[in-house]
């Protein structure tokens, strides 16, 4: 069962309407890990339905394979065991599952019966390395989708071993993870720091909107917008427009001085 603490309701509403650059940035500016960490690779997976609204939910992790046949069982959705799992995790749920096979992405273990099963078991939507189908059928559920490919088949598509870490495109994914994705892509929300990303969003898109209405002034120079970006919080780690980086010691990566 997993132990980590969980959002309120009211906090994971107010992140649940942020799409996934902001919230990046909330996580940057939080100083919560390295840029280079925490999201899947752009080439792993795609959105499947990028009109969708941003997804979020906790991590139900999974592995599947798809050109060998189970070892018992006829069909790809008979694992009680996999949906008694699933059951067990907070909701909403994100399923997340790595194609283990050698090649990933030959047969889809999620298409339509899956995707109904998952909304019935509180799931939001999937995440995989590998393959997905019934596309139209599964976003008239407005049941997102994240995968490497679309396949015509299940093949003998089957969850292998569930409940442990993951890995997907360069990430590593544990159970109860908070998984949040959209048309941009897939990242976790780090549990240490998920209370203060509404305030932390709020702030960074509130400078934003005043850099924009800056940039669209009479008052726009090259020499004004300088000083105006070395005026924005950050994280120490800017480039202004000399060519010459600065890492300030004023600066401690919350956006505080």
């Amino acid at each position: 069962m997993v132990a980590r603490s969980l959002l309120t309701q009211t906090g994971f509403e107010k992140i649940q309407k942020l799409d996934t650059c902001t919230v990046s940035n909330a996580i940057d500016r939080l100083g919560a890990r390295l840029r280079n960490e925490g999201s899947i690779s752009g080439r792993a997976v795609r959105c499947m339905f990028p009109n969708l609204p941003p997804t979020l939910g906790y991590a139900v992790t999974g592995r599947m394979r798809s050109t060998s046949a189970p070892v018992q069982g006829r069909a790809y959705h008979e694992n009680m065991n996999w949906w008694r799992y699933v059951a067990s995790i907070p909701e909403p749920r994100v399923m997340v599952v790595q194609d283990a096979d050698e090649q990933p992405g030959a047969g889809a273990l999620v298409g339509e019966l899956h995707a109904v099963i998952g909304l019935a078991l509180h799931c939001v939507g999937y995440v995989t390395n590998g393959a997905v189908r019934d596309l139209a059928a599964v976003e008239a559920m407005r049941f997102q989708l994240f995968a490497g490919n679309v396949a015509v088949s299940h093949m003998y598509a089957h969850i292998s071993e569930f409940g442990e870490p993951v890995e997907i495109g360069g990430l590593k994914i544990l159970p109860g993870d908070l998984i949040h994705g959209d048309r941009q892509g897939v990242h976790i929300i780090p549990m240490s720091i998920a209370p203060e990303i509404p305030r932390m969003a709020e702030q960074i898109l509130a400078e934003e909107r005043e850099l924009k209405e800056f940039c669209r002034s009479s008052e726009f120079s090259l020499d004004a917008l300088d000083r105006k970006l070395q005026e924005l919080p950050g994280d120490g780690f800017e480039m202004p427009l000399n060519g010459h980086p600065r890492h300030d010691a004023e600066y401690n990566g919350t956006g505080r001085k």
